[in-house]
């Protein structure tokens, strides 16, 4: 099972990935999670998009 938890500490966001016993942690400053943030919606409007087009 998959989890992601996202926090916030002082300044950086938490971002935590856990995929059974594997944990991975990211602390992105700002910017960097107005990136994350902008690239994930962009994806997710292209994946619905795509849901749409049927290819023969």
């Amino acid at each position: 099972m998959r989890e992601l938890l996202v926090e916030l500490e002082r300044n950086p966001v938490r971002l935590v990935v856990r995929h059974g016993e594997d944990e991975a942690v990211l602390k992105l400053n700002l910017e960097e999670a107005e990136a994350l943030s902008a690239d994930l919606a962009t994806a997710l409007e292209d994946y619905q998009q795509r849901k749409h087009i049927r290819i023969d």
